[in-house]
């Protein structure tokens, strides 16, 4: 069997771009995009796309050049996911809600050779454009070619630069023959993380695990064929996690919207008869807080896949009771997206619908190009007993984990360590092997001796029929070291008003449904808690806002005594004292 060698007829490197190709042979006539009243057939799209990538070519864009997008779910957005591997490029999709600075700052360290710039965001470019030109004259970087996206639907005339998207479609030629993928190892894409707690790290992902990836999601989610999918997940955030290619894999229909408000959402679910989305949990309560106005009847259920922060139980039962179907999964940049994903399983169906929730809040079990995923003891490096109670790091490995970091050894060597990647992430696993995320290993708030996981407070206080948001981080306390703080968005109530629910309210309610060491000491309220453009609750500003609170601490009659120090597993060493 040794003699048995690879050729070309038993060895074809693996690349999501093979999806669209099929696609546009297979699937051809069959409604590929929708974007208001622009069409497009699986045909049309694979032509579209030659003829990007041939207008790239003819641009000098060569081989592992970075080509740069800052665009909403917009079609050229999703054709560019295909387009610019075609051209041998890679492709950098830029968060549209980062500031100026931040957008130059990947450009600078992507060295993109193009920016594509949707007439949207014009001005946050051209500000980009401005802090790198100055880099520029001092000799630190170049500058990228600027092509502009005008709306396909309603042109609007904006310009910026002498290139503009739709007519590098028509200049490009429709049979342009893709070049080929050498080596599945080849970076396919190249995505920043979110920069919230240091600078943004250059994420690189492979046409290999770009491929493994889709098919594992696809999969995992029992997609089936022909879905239609809505994109209230911006394309930006790891590729769509990955659906970008997957929509082809499948032969589905992309409805493509520029903002995901509720009206939009509902909107495009009821007139277009979307059966997939996916959001991060914030988008729930975009949906369930819908004006009457902007709602439609759902008159088949909408399967949704999140991620990003664990949701509440009591918000995956609203979400329910409206017609969509949730599936909760865990991922990351780094993971090319999901990583695992709470698969349900047909023995769970006659559970009470709270119970059946706490099950889906679960990250659950590796997707399938996962050859390992677990939680271990970070300094023994042993795995955690499966009690649902014993935490530990989440640590994964396989083909869909990132190539590594951009011009960062030192990161991705601290990433890879013992032939696992280290999430950061602390979780335990449950007696049937399903993985539950407790926390970042930041936010564990370690109070007197005892692990608060805010994940779990957090769950408790967005039971309360007022709470819309909810945030846990730890703040100073002079006697437990730390202890826990909520930051909490309140609904309005019949007549409008918020002002009647008090600290002393949500306290009170925490004491009847929590021990007493996790009972918050101090209750924030906000309008609205910060957000990253995925969703996820700014909890680094949250923290540093805590950090300015104090809590007074009774004075005690007994007599002071010398307090212990201890050392958690992957922890600081914190204040170890009865809670009594």
């Amino acid at each position: 069997m040794d003699q048995l060698s690879k050729c070309e007829a038993n060895y074809v490197p693996l690349t999501p771009l093979t999806f669209l190709k099929r696609a546009g042979s297979v699937y051809a006539n069959r409604t590929s995009i929708i974007y208001e009243n622009i069409r497009f057939t699986w045909r049309q799209t694979y032509e579209r796309c030659c003829r990007l990538a041939s207008s790239l070519r003819s641009l000098n864009i060569l081989n592992n050049h970075v080509v740069s997008v800052l665009a909403p779910n917009v079609p050229a957005m999703y054709e560019m996911h295909f387009a610019v591997p075609m051209a041998g490029a890679v492709l950098n999709t830029i968060n549209s809600r980062l500031d100026a600075k931040n957008v130059a700052t990947i450009l600078r360290h992507s060295e993109a050779k193009a920016l594509f710039v949707d007439y949207q965001y014009v001005q946050l470019a051209s500000e980009a454009l401005r802090i790198l030109m100055a880099d520029s004259q001092q000799g630190q970087s170049s500058m990228p070619l600027v092509i502009v996206i005008d709306d396909v639907d309603s042109p609007t005339g904006v310009r910026l630069g002498e290139l503009e998207y739709e007519q590098l479609i028509q200049m490009g030629n429709p049979r342009f023959v893709p070049i080929e993928v050498q080596d599945e190892w080849d970076p396919i894409s190249l995505n920043y993380t979110s920069g919230t707690t240091s600078e943004p790290k250059g994420v690189v992902y492979s046409h290999r695990g770009a491929y493994l990836s889709t098919l594992a999601l696809v999969l995992g989610w029992e997609m089936g064929n022909e879905p239609v999918y809505l994109w209230s997940l911006p394309m930006f955030h790891c590729n769509g996690w990955t659906f970008t290619w997957g929509i082809a894999a499948r032969g589905g229909t992309n409805v493509c919207i520029r903002n995901t408000t509720a009206f939009d959402m509902y909107r495009s679910i009821a007139t277009h008869k979307v059966t997939h989305m996916c959001c991060a949990p914030i988008v729930f309560n975009i949906l369930l807080e819908a004006k009457l106005n902007e709602r439609r009847e759902i008159s088949s259920p909408v399967q949704i896949l999140t991620g990003g922060a664990p949701p509440p139980a009591p918000l995956l039962e609203k979400m329910e009771h409206l017609g969509f179907h949730v599936t909760h999964a865990y991922g990351l940049t780094e993971a090319t997206g999901p990583a695992l994903v709470c698969e349900w399983q047909a023995k769970w169906n006659h559970l009470p619908e709270e119970h059946k929730a706490k099950i889906k809040s679960r990250q659950g079990i590796s997707v399938l190009t996962l050859a390992d995923v677990d939680v271990k003891n970070m300094e023994t490096m042993e795995s955690v007993p499966h009690d649902g109670k014993t935490i530990g790091e989440i640590v994964l490995r396989g083909s869909s984990i990132m190539k590594g970091y951009l011009k960062d050894e030192v990161a991705t060597s601290k990433a890879f360590k013992n032939g696992w990647f280290f999430t950061g992430d602390v979780g335990v696993i449950h007696p049937d092997g399903y993985l539950e995320i407790k926390d970042r290993s930041k936010d564990v708030i370690i109070s007197g001796g005892e692990n608060i996981s805010s994940v779990e407070l957090e769950s408790v206080l967005y039971k309360h029929p007022r709470v819309l948001e909810a945030a846990v981080v730890a703040m100073p306390h002079p006697r437990w070291g730390e202890s826990p703080c909520a930051f909490i968005s309140l609904r309005e109530n019949e007549t409008g008003q918020k002002g009647d629910v008090k600290e002393a309210d949500i306290i009170s309610y925490c004491r009847k449904n929590l021990p007493h060491f996790m009972i918050p000491k101090k209750v924030k309220f906000l309008s609205q808690l910060p957000k990253t453009s995925t969703g996820k609750i700014q909890k680094f500003q949250l923290r540093a806002m805590a950090k300015t609170f104090q809590v007074t601490e009774k004075k005690s009659t007994q007599v002071n005594k010398e307090i212990p120090q201890y050392h958690v597993e992957g922890h600081e060493p914190f204040l170890a004292m009865s809670r009594l």
